[in-house]
């Protein structure tokens, strides 16, 4: 009996499409949307003053929708690791605050 597996199965390709991959759209918004970064950042900033020793960066992004809910079409889920690893880079000291995983793709 033939062994079935992923690789022929629809949906399930992982050759590139064409399409942006979630990297490129994050620049793409990044550079039409600097002001998300700088609000992120003071939102950390605020919270470790706060005394806080954890912070989750999809929370950030809901207070963000919370506090611009016309202002921030197009910022997607997809972006808080990103956004996470640009806060670090910047501000390596908030990385007992903030976590970070292995990246599965770039």
């Amino acid at each position: 009996m033939p062994t079935l597996t992923q690789d022929g199965l629809p949906g399930l390709s992982f050759q590139r499409s064409g399409r942006p991959t979630i990297t490129e759209q994050f620049h793409t918004f990044d550079a039409e949307h600097p002001w998300v970064y700088r609000a992120l950042e003071q939102l950390v900033a605020r919270r470790l003053a706060a005394g806080a020793t954890r912070i989750g960066m999809k929370a950030l992004f809901e207070a963000l929708r919370w506090r611009h809910p016309h202002g921030v079409k197009g910022l997607n889920n997809n972006y808080t690791a990103l956004y996470a690893r640009r806060l670090l880079a910047e501000h390596p000291q908030w990385a007992p605050a903030i976590e970070v995983r292995r990246r599965r793709s770039l």
